[in-house]
């Protein structure tokens, strides 16, 4: 049996397991109106995630987009001289250096990301 409170035109609002002061009635599991919220709250649920999936994804994407930002911008900053490569820690130009060597291999800079966005990154 479920704890149910419906609104003024009979559609069910809440469904508790537990017995609550504004519950108007009680239904059985396999009541067709019950079986109709639990199908909505799972679909909503669901449909909940999958924007979530999706904004997870636009971040994560965003991400490696400012990646490339930051890597351009601390390569300019250290060529024009306003930072030396030697006032960042030691992980970061380890990681610096490493995407330097890499980006070299694939041509650069210049290379890296074509204006219609087909490029290899």
């Amino acid at each position: 049996m479920f704890y149910v409170q419906r609104n003024t035109e009979g559609q069910l609002t809440r469904v508790e397991a537990e017995a609550y002061a504004e519950s108007t009635e009680t239904l059985p599991a396999d009541h067709p109106d019950l079986q109709d919220w639990f199908t909505s709250e799972v679909m909503a649920t669901r449909l909940k995630q999958l924007q979530q999936i999706k904004q997870l994804k636009q971040l994560k994407q965003s991400d490696l987009e400012m990646i490339r930002v930051l890597d351009d911008l601390i390569q300019v900053l250290i060529s024009k001289g306003v930072i030396l490569v030697t006032d960042l820690p030691a992980p970061a130009r380890a990681k610096l250096m490493d995407r330097t060597q890499a980006r070299e291999a694939l041509g650069g800079l210049s290379h890296l990301v074509d204006d219609d966005e087909d490029g290899l990154i």
